[in-house]
């Protein structure tokens, strides 16, 4: 890749829109620019402008006026990427958007590949890795909780915590190589006891943010739920409730859902992904015993598993159909039992049955409603974000939603580990110096400082093209 090239692409969604922006990055951003752009004030250059001002004129081939448009101004090094940068404020016609494109490339730019205007901005030294990564996540964000982790992660939250423990472990090991210096005289200039505090603080923070990795995928892919339930006990109905349209095919006819139903909602800001299960009960038919296996499938892939009662059920049933979904739950799970038709029963047999539920299932939570008549549908959604606890993240925590972060702090434990097993032993220095490198070597990969093309193709390549 040529970082002295100066690209062009579309920064806006496909389709027709109010406005569009096209995005020119690099040492001829501003003459390329010039070319084109016509400002409403004959005289007036944009290369003589100063920076982050907007300046009106249209774009012209020849003669030919192409549209209106709005120039802003960003000049390096002062710019997202580092470079000179220009965005052009156009109408959102798709022919407008690739007219303008193809002058500037006509005109001496490249078309910009996915992610380089953020690529570029990490290899000028704008933002590391991590951040870097961040504004995918951003882009991606689809609730509050997802926005405000990537939002910290920007600002650089998790690199200032990396960097930190990077400093100290590099202050150390080059105290232990400058004792090789001076082998023969057999001094010790890092003290093994403050090394060995050092790596158990180093050790705790990992594995922090390692165990913050189970949240922190659940913020950015959003919380599963599985809805499960004998057949017609109103699962579909409630799907439906909760998502506010017809979404599952509601029928009196049992085992009408044969396979799960999936869509997502947004409840105070956090992203729960719904699932409608397939009736459990005990069945001949081939294809409907393949929707009962998905069933047990999505409970154990799931955060949240709402089990469905028909709240006319005797008591040993309903108990007995609690403990067959229990068992099969793991102590990081929620079980939330909706007692559905409750309109149909004696409301003081419900709350008899609430009781029992709560004293034999101390870590459920249940309540009473009607799916079909939306009664009691607020109050689940206000559960499921109490239980959930992410509308309760702060801004400033810390957490791991990337899987490369994540393997990367996995293997930088390790290290740890052994460094700490060395210290143990009484490892010599030298050795010790290998594995205290291995641990800088996977932090630093993390935020930039250690990378291949290969890692930054990985990366980039996800991104879209003008961003």
């Amino acid at each position: 890749m040529n970082t002295n090239s100066t690209i062009a692409a579309i920064a806006t969604p496909p389709g027709i829109g109010a406005i569009a922006v096209i995005r020119i990055n690099g040492p001829l951003a501003i003459s390329i620019c010039e070319k084109v752009f016509r400002s409403a004030k004959k005289a007036k250059r944009l290369a003589e402008q100063l920076p982050y001002t907007i300046h009106f004129g249209s774009i012209t081939d020849r003669d030919k006026i192409i549209d209106q448009v709005l120039v802003s101004l960003f000049k390096a090094p002062n710019s997202y990427t580092g470079d000179d940068l220009v965005e052009i404020s156009c109408h959102g016609s798709p022919y407008i958007q690739q007219r303008i494109l193809e002058l500037l490339i006509q005109n001496g730019a490249e078309m910009a590949q996915p992610g380089e205007f953020t690529l570029r901005a990490f290899l000028n030294g704008k933002i590391d890795l991590s951040q870097a990564e961040a504004v995918a996540d951003l882009i991606a964000s689809t609730g509050e909780a997802s926005r405000r982790v990537a939002m910290n992660q920007i600002r650089g939250g998790f690199s200032s915590k990396l960097k930190e423990l990077r400093d100290q472990l590099l202050h150390f090991i080059s105290l232990v190589e400058l004792e090789l210096d001076f082998s023969e005289e057999d001094v010790e200039f890092a003290n093994r006891n403050d090394l060995a505090n050092l790596l158990k603080e180093i050790r705790l923070v990992i594995e922090g943010l390692i165990h913050s990795f189970r949240l922190g995928n659940v913020i950015k892919t959003g919380i599963p739920v599985a809805i499960v339930g004998k057949p017609n006990v109103g699962k579909s109905t409630l799907l439906n409730k909760l998502l506010n349209e017809e979404r599952a095919i509601v029928s009196e006819i049992a085992g009408t859902t044969r396979d799960t139903i999936e869509d997502t909602i947004s409840i105070g800001g956090v992203v729960f992904r719904f699932v409608d299960t397939a009736g459990i009960r005990h069945t001949t038919d081939t294809i409907e015993s393949l929707g009962i296996e998905r069933t047990y499938a999505k409970i154990s892939q799931s955060l949240v598993v709402i089990l469905l009662i028909d709240a006319r059920e005797d008591e040993a049933s309903i108990i007995n159909h609690i403990n067959e979904v229990a068992l099969k739950l793991t102590s990081d799970q929620r079980l939330v039992v909706l007692l559905n038709k409750a309109d149909l029963v004696d409301p003081d047999v419900i709350n008899k049955f609430i009781q029992i539920i709560s004293i034999k299932y101390q870590k459920s939570n249940t309540l009473s409603i009607s799916a079909k008549h939306n009664q009691g549908i607020s109050l689940l959604k206000n559960l499921l974000f109490e239980i959930t606890n992410l509308g309760k993240t702060s801004s400033d925590e810390v957490i791991v939603t990337n899987a490369r972060h994540y393997n990367s702090l996995a293997r930088a434990l390790d290290g740890i580990l052994l460094v700490e097993e060395g210290l143990q032993t009484n490892l010599t220095g030298d050795l010790l110096a290998v594995d205290i490198r291995q641990v800088l070597y996977y932090l630093g990969e993390i935020t930039g400082e250690i990378t291949t093309d290969h890692i930054l193709g990985s990366i980039f390549s996800k991104f879209c093209i003008g961003k």
